[in-house]
Parts: structure tokens; C-alpha cells; sequence
């Protein structure tokens, strides 16, 4: 392949206001404090009342079980996965307040979201749902009707660009994840407003408390810095060209421009060339 020179942009630095706040207990970007500060701002009418699934085991990488455990928090935790639940209880089982659920949560039947809500009484308009499936989170957060709680945490894949709005199948079996654009129209659309973007969880608050934070901006390019900002292009010859994704994330493998090659060197030309 013939040189060529790139330059790369480099990304800006996010601006959420609220990073500032930042502090990890069990949570894996800083969404202990950023959460602490937001029910500063918005009342939680005294019941302070929490959903979160996949729990995994209730503590590693957990949004809610600061709150659960030195906070006195009401709330519910969900595992599908059975070992994993075993150790939710041990973690969270002896707090008077916490329920556990061993239960997949899926679009149908008994293991909807809103109907394990509805038979474990949870409060319509409680204060916090933390969504973490590593797939379908756009769609189980579409998915809730009757319920409407107050801040939304929900995990996106921060290897896609600011600009792509990208929603994965509605499949439980597939595990890509959803654009963080994707759910800021989704939000959008059901009374909701981002309020801070960590590097892969998206906090949303409703609508009529966004003032109570100051934030004069909300757009995505100032709220979040994606992983990587990738794009495919090519030349007129056809040759493609791959910038600001060096390598995939959660594999660690690294790219370049030959991975991305359709033709074959012996095809890649410009017909129309004044040299040629």
C-alpha cells in the first residue's frame, strides 16, 4: 500500500459538570458520587428507592449498592445468572430493604421488567433504575411503560461515534450495545434530559429537574468523549482507509488499513486517472 499521511484530531475532554463529582465505592466511573450529588438536588420523597439488573453479584461495578449498604436505600436487585446470585445475597441479603431476584429480564410473560416491578411493589415514580446487560439495554429501557423513575443510569458502547445512532437487535442473545445518541433520543422522547456521560454509562434525569443542575450545554459532543471515534473511508481507487479506531476495545486486537481492504491491490485504482 502507498504512504499516505493522516492526521488525527484529538478528542476534546469531556465536560459534563458533573464528573466533578466523581468518586467510586463499588461503581467503575465515578457514578457513587455523581449519583450522591444528584439526590442532593432531586428529592427522593422519603422512600429512596433503587432497580438495578444485571446485578452480578450486587457489589462489583454496582451503581446501587452504595446506597443500598451506607445509605439506607430501598430497593431491588436483579441476577439472572445463578452463581452470580449467590453471591448478591451473601453481599446484600442480611439489608432489611434490599430485595433480590434471581430472574433473566426480558420483552414477555412473568421476567418483564414492569411485571417483576409491579409484584415485588415497587413504587411507580421511584428514584433510581441502573440498567447494565452489556445489549439490550436500549430496548428494556423502551420497554418500561408504567413506571417512571426519576435519574436513569444505562450503559452505552462508547466505541461508537458521537454522530451514529446505532440500536442493536432487540435480542438477548446479541451483545453490542446501543449509541449513546441512541439513548439520548430515546430519553428525549420519554421525559428525559442527560444530565453526565462517564466513559460508558449515560445518567439521565427527568425532565422537570434538569434545571436544578446548571447546565447550560447537554449536547453530546460536550458531555461525552467517545472511547475511540472511528471512520471507514476510501480513496478513489478505491483503497479504504481506517482512522481513530486503532484497535477493538474489549479485545484488545489492533487494526489498521489492511484489515479493512475489499479489493485486492491489483484492483485498487482510479480508471478515470489523468496519469493512467
Amino acid at each position: 500500500m502507498s504512504s499516505y499521511q493522516l492526521k488525527q484530531v484529538n478528542f476534546q475532554k469531556q465536560h459534563s459538570p458533573l464528573l466533578a463529582f466523581s468518586r467510586n465505592v463499588t461503581s467503575q466511573n465515578g457514578e457513587d458520587g455523581i449519583l450522591e450529588y444528584i439526590f442532593k438536588k432531586i428529592p427522593t420523597d422519603n422512600q429512596k428507592y433503587f432497580v438495578e439488573f444485571g446485578a452480578w453479584d450486587g457489589k462489583y461495578l454496582s451503581n446501587c449498592f452504595n446506597l443500598a449498604k451506607n445509605q439506607d436505600w430501598n430497593g431491588i436487585f436483579i441476577e439472572g445468572n445463578t452463581e452470580k446470585f449467590k453471591d448478591l445475597q451473601a453481599n446484600v441479603g442480611d439489608l432489611a430493604k434490599v430485595k433480590c431476584i434471581n430472574t433473566f429480564v426480558d420483552f414477555s410473560g412473568s421476567t418483564r421488567l414492569e411485571t417483576i416491578l409491579r409484584s415485588n411493589g415497587c413504587p411507580k415514580n421511584f428514584d433510581l433504575l441502573s440498567i447494565d446487560v452489556d445489549g439490550v439495554d436500549y430496548h428494556l429501557w423502551e420497554d418500561l411503560d408504567f413506571f417512571k423513575p426519576k435519574v436513569v443510569v444505562i450503559e452505552f458502547n462508547p466505541s461508537i461515534p458521537n454522530d451514529v445512532i446505532f440500536i442493536q437487535a432487540r435480542d438477548l442473545k446479541v451483545n453490542q450495545g446501543s449509541s449513546l445518541l441512541a439513548l439520548i433520543l430515546l430519553g428525549k422522547e420519554r421525559g428525559y434530559e442527560l444530565v453526565c456521560s462517564t466513559s460508558c454509562n449515560g445518567i439521565f434525569v427527568l425532565k422537570e429537574y434538569y434545571s436544578l443542575f446548571g447546565i447550560t450545554n447537554n449536547h453530546i459532543t460536550v458531555m461525552c468523549s467517545p472511547k475511540c471515534d472511528g471512520r471507514i473511508f476510501h480513496g478513489f481507487d478505491s483503497t479504504v482507509y481506517v482512522s481513530g479506531m486503532p484497535r477493538l476495545i474489549w479485545s484488545n486486537v489492533r487494526l489498521s488499513d489492511l484489515d479493512f481492504q475489499v479489493l485486492p491491490a491489483s484492483m485498487r485504482r482510479f480508471d478515470d486517472a489523468q496519469n493512467s
